[in-house]
């Protein structure tokens, strides 16, 4: 059994203070940030002490934002799912250490070994040895989920069970199995092991209700001028366990109940507290000290986890989505106290702030930092190391001329992304990739030699990125590498 939780340190009076000090603390981040709009919600010892929406749904809208303004979550979708995951567990239907498939013979990863042994508990705390990303770009080529599944066992990967790393579609492979083992799809599921229970009729695992839904939050960037637009549509339906649910704030309170009473939900069990706890414990290391001094970070099973200054259990979980949106929950269960924040804007590290300064006004009667500053800060360094290598937007040195536009032209090979046709056209060049029933089309712009540029796409988008062609001496486009496509070495497309 997990250890007895650190005894309550906090008052109502404190408590009270932290609640008094979150409309504050919303209107000094959108007032900084301009976010369109926002919602909280606060449980404390088994109540909402507070359910509140800030600015607009839209922006250039009035339409205001409420309790009841259903958000996409993001990643916040995985404690979520995980929760519903640990209720197969205490029904019995499934283990935290079953290996996957046994649940799902198609289950298949890059090693014998691994396919053979890899549990629910190791795909839903990143250990798997699958790297960030890997799926996630066939994803915003508008693949489907049995699609990017069925080639993950080409994904090269990092050791078992002494890596972590996170992996959206590595977590959905669990939760697709545990799906299989309840005998029905993923979405039904999780509405009959913890939404309809918990009365979370705003909550949905299917995007088709998030767009149905006409008190909802549209995705918002900024445009570089201080203003934000809703320019994107994300339909994360392939990866729905890991980030395809939306909810509102007034939804969220009610799994945050059932996550501080430990499983409980007005006075009725409804997932074992024993399987509950397991998602709490650390499974993987996320976040190593970086001093000695410094305290470790773990991920549970769909759960941040650390511990504060006083030896409290902190569970956590952010949702990002970078064509729009950004969501944080943060909850300290031996206070029975957690915070919820829900946006409709690129995440900066706003509902992350406001989490933050919420417990640290509930510990120490004031913010002990500008939070706000402090996780844009973060979210900046984040970004900044996800830039390309080649920044393509900078003219080449010593441009040279490219080839007569036919040489390029063809259709290419490739075992992962599926088969690229290169056309050309005039003066233009074209490459085409992704589903046969809805394809994408870039245009090739020339950068020098047999090398050109195109605009990457979706979720992942990094700007300008390089197609890369090798040339034989007998003049023919033997192959095109995409640097974009190339993160895990499964970018290269050979001519057929």
């Amino acid at each position: 059994m997990p250890p007895a939780q650190v005894p309550p340190l906090l008052s109502q009076e404190q408590v009270d203070a932290a609640v008094a000090a979150i409309d504050g603390l919303v209107a000094d981040a959108m007032e900084r940030t301009g976010v369109p709009g926002m919602a909280v919600a606060v449980v404390h010892q088994d109540e909402v002490v507070h359910a509140e929406g800030y600015g607009v749904r839209e922006v250039g809208e009035p339409a205001p934002v409420d309790p009841d303004t259903v958000f996409q979550l993001a990643s916040l979708s995985k404690p979520l799912a995980s929760t519903v995951i640990a209720g197969l567990v205490g029904d019995e239907v499934l283990d935290f250490e079953d290996p996957v498939i046994a649940s799902n013979p198609s289950f298949a990863l890059n090693d014998p070994y691994v396919t053979q042994h890899a549990t629910f508990a190791d795909l839903l705390s990143h250990r798997s040895g699958l790297q960030t990303g890997s799926g996630d770009l066939l994803e915003d080529l508008g693949y489907d989920r049995d699609h990017i599944l069925g080639r993950l066992d080409q994904q090269p990967l990092l050791p078992f069970r002494s890596s972590y790393s996170y992996s959206n579609f590595g977590f959905t492979a669990g939760a697709e199995a545990a799906a299989m083992a309840a005998g029905m799809p993923w979405e039904d599921l999780a509405e009959e092991r913890l939404l309809e229970p918990l009365g979370m009729t705003d909550t949905s695992y299917r995007h088709a209700d998030y767009e149905a839904e006409p008190n909802r939050a549209l995705i918002h960037v900024p445009t570089g001028d201080g203003t934000w637009a809703a320019r994107y549509t994300r339909d994360a339906d392939a990866e729905a366990p890991a980030g395809g649910a939306s909810s509102s704030v007034r939804d969220m309170a009610q799994w945050m109940r059932l996550q501080l009473a430990g499983g409980v939900y007005d006075g009725t069990p409804v997932v074992d507290p024993d399987a509950l706890a397991t998602t709490r414990l650390p499974h993987a290391v996320n976040n190593p000290p970086a001093a000695l001094a410094g305290r470790t970070g773990f991920y549970g099973l769909g759960l941040n986890v650390s511990y504060d200054d006083a030896g409290r259990l902190r569970l956590g979980h952010s949702g990002a989505f970078n064509l729009g949106a950004a969501t944080n929950v943060l909850m300290l269960p031996g206070e029975e106290l957690g915070i919820v924040v829900l946006t409709n804007g690129r995440p900066q590290g706003i509902p992350e702030a406001i989490t933050a300064a919420f417990f640290d006004i509930a510990d120490h009667g004031e913010p002990t930092i500008d939070w706000l500053a402090f996780t844009s800060w973060a979210f900046e360094q984040i970004e900044a190391s996800q830039a390309p290598e080649t920044d393509w937007s900078q003219p080449a040195a010593d441009p040279q001329p490219a080839r007569d536009l036919g040489v390029y032209a063809g259709t290419y090979a490739n075992s992962y992304y599926g088969p690229l046709t290169v056309t050309a056209d005039g003066g233009d060049l074209t490459m085409t990739m992704g589903p046969p029933e809805a394809p994408t089309t870039f245009p090739l712009t020339h950068w020098s030699g047999d090398v050109f540029t195109f605009e990457s796409i979706g979720e992942n988008a990094t700007g300008l990125a390089g197609a890369l062609f090798t040339v034989d001496e007998a003049g023919t486009a033997t192959s095109v590498r995409l640097d974009f496509y190339d993160r895990t070495g499964l970018g290269t497309f050979t001519r057929e």
